[in-house]
């Protein structure tokens, strides 16, 4: 089974080419692209040595709910993420005020992107926890602020995202669980909550949830929900675990995949009540937890780069000493390794222009994010965080379809040997297949996409990210030769898009379902030209490194290799979605429900 090699070169063409990190650095204390790569190469260094082999038990053992409530993780991960707090990999991108390394967000996702190809099962863990700290820092009090956050951005203790009920799913509106005020200005919180990503564990020393909950006199629907601090064990007045709350797995799933992440039925207040702290205010909490889920929908789709990566590393391995059939031109008798043959070769260049296109996608989002945060000015900042508005639906909804694309590739890659467990390549494809799901559904990222994100400043945001990919375009065709080539393809698909945004705009104002039934090609058509286009800018940077004499002309060559299949071969899939964006509602509810069953 191949080993896990953290991609280096392919994150710092990234920072280079899509993120500018030498820009952006200027607002953490200068920070360039060799520094962000001497830190990065040494969180690879970690990673790979401590968490990718755990990867395998990870799958194989899974996580283990016991007869006396607890839950004990797979072998060795309980010492593999106390080495990882001891190396603070976990706080990178958060303030230093609260121990945090105060670098660039995008210094985290890239922290990240090893952490989850290495092993998704245990990266959980500290995404939620991630998640966790980002509702505190905006909303939490300047008491919880300092009570909690240290130690979860240490990861000490870790926190959770508890939303949604049995009966809920993604209506979160629907949820039931209860909380009531107490005398001394806490809540007890009375209720279950299901999905519940290491809701319990033996890693940390003490887990935060996050719960939404009603109080008794809130509104109906998401207007009537509150968030608390529901914390494992309450803190004693040194702020250190004290008594164990009324808070507990009630069950583990047995899932498809990420075996080793425990996913927990959680049960509160079955005794005298959980107790809970209020976050803000009453009936806000909503709104406060889509702060969370806006950055957790960043994470969920670069899971869809990062298993993508791990099962690309394996495929092409195996198709370079998988030796089976002769190629054309080859000497009778003989055999070739089959990434010889056109079509594995196919399969692979799709693999790697899909990766590469994912993680431009994934770090231009994320960058939009800091640049929201420190941009020199107030328009800048805006213009930052509504790229971000609109990147992040494409993030989550494209980057995690095509991974399961990617991972199913994998396995054909294999053969017959790609569906027999004993190979791993099947753990991605299997691991894969909840990205789509979490964090809201891609169904309701699209919607997310069309009907919240196009309309956005009137249209200003969206005509400037197609003016943003013209530009692009222009700059290609000017280069001529093989980027003239991907700047033609690139046009072509930008000019579908453009019509189909229209279409979206003009037939959704006078009918929303009509917008809502083409959402799901939409999105598909926004990732794939996103896509296209980022890895246009990519091949352009890569071409301006050979002309300037690199000292490594064969890994720009690849790079714009791989735009240039990536524009041959996937870029003209936008032109085949037109048809199904501007199909309209009447095909789709031609038949009704009793129809669909005959």
């Amino acid at each position: 089974m191949t080993e896990y090699r953290a991609p280096l070169r392919d994150i710092r063409h990234v920072l280079s080419s899509i993120v500018d990190i030498d820009d952006l650095g200027q607002h953490f204390g200068g920070l360039d692209l060799d520094t962000s790569m001497g830190i990065l190469e040494e969180a690879g260094r970690f990673i790979v040595d401590q968490v990718a082999p755990l990867n395998r038990v990870g799958d194989t053992v899974g996580s283990v709910l016991n007869d006396d409530g607890t839950v004990t993780t797979p072998p060795g991960f309980a010492e593999a993420y106390k080495a990882f707090v001891e190396a603070g990999w976990g706080g990178i991108g958060f303030p230093e005020e609260y121990g945090g390394g105060a670098m660039p967000g995008t210094m985290g996702i890239a922290v990240q992107e090893m952490l989850t190809s290495a092993s998704m099962g245990f990266s959980l863990c500290p995404l939620l926890t991630q998640g966790a700290i980002d509702m505190l820092l905006h909303h939490g009090s300047e008491q919880q602020r300092e009570t909690y956050l240290a130690k979860m951005i240490s990861g000490q203790w870790s926190g959770t995202m508890n939303l949604t009920e049995p009966d809920a799913g993604s209506d979160v509106g629907a949820l039931r669980t209860k909380a009531v005020k107490a005398d001394d200005g806490t809540y007890r919180i009375t209720g279950t909550k299901i999905y519940i990503t290491f809701g319990e564990h033996d890693m940390a020393e003490n887990i935060v949830h996050l719960v939404l909950a009603r109080t008794p006199d809130a509104p109906p629907g998401t207007k009537g929900i509150s968030c608390f601090i529901v914390p494992k064990f309450i803190l004693d007045a040194d702020g250190n675990p004290g008594v164990r709350n009324d808070a507990k797995v009630v069950s583990i799933e047995h899932k498809l995949g990420i075996h080793a992440s425990p996913t927990c039925v959680m049960a509160f207040g079955e005794e005298d009540g959980a107790v809970g702290y209020l976050i803000g205010e009453e009936n806000q909490g909503m709104r406060y937890m889509f702060t969370m889920m806006n950055n957790a929908r960043l994470s969920v789709g670069l899971e869809g780069l990062c298993i993508s990566e791990r099962a690309f590393q394996q495929a092409y391995q195996y198709a370079t000493e998988r030796v089976q059939g002769r190629t054309v031109g080859a000497e009778k008798g003989s055999s070739n390794a089959i990434i010889d043959h056109p079509d594995v070769r196919r399969m692979l260049l799709t693999m790697r222009a899909q990766i590469d296109a994912m993680r431009a996608i994934c770090y231009y989002d994320s960058a939009a994010v800091d640049r929201s945060l420190v941009g020199d000015n107030e328009a800048d900042r805006q213009a930052a965080a509504d790229l971000a508005q609109l990147l992040t639906p494409i993030t989550k909804g494209w980057c995690t379809d095509v991974g399961c694309e990617v991972t199913s590739t994998a396995i054909q890659i294999y053969g017959g040997m790609g569906y027999v467990e004993e190979t791993g390549v099947a753990q991605h494809f299997r691991d894969a297949r909840i990205a789509p799901i979490y964090e809201g559904t891609n169904g309701i990222q699209a919607l997310d996409l069309v009907m919240r994100k196009l309309p956005m400043n009137g249209g200003a945001v969206i005509g400037g990210y197609l003016a943003d990919m013209a530009k692009t375009t222009t700059a290609l065709q000017s280069a001529g030769g093989e980027l003239a080539a991907i700047g033609a393809s690139l046009e072509s698909a930008v000019a579908t898009l453009t019509e189909a945004t229209t279409w979206l705009g003009e037939n959704g104002m006078a009918d929303p379902v009509q917008a809502m039934a083409g959402a799901t090609p939409y999105l598909e058509m926004m990732g794939i030209v996103t896509g296209g286009w980022l890895l246009g800018r990519s091949a352009l940077a890569a071409q301006a490194a050979i002309d300037a004499g690199t000292d490594d002309p064969s890994f720009f060559e690849a790079k714009i290799g791989s735009a240039a299949f990536f524009a041959a071969h996937l870029l003209p899939r936008a032109a085949g979605l037109l048809a199904a964006v501007t199909a309209g509602r009447d095909v789709l509810f031609r038949l009704d429900a009793d129809q669909l069953a005959s």
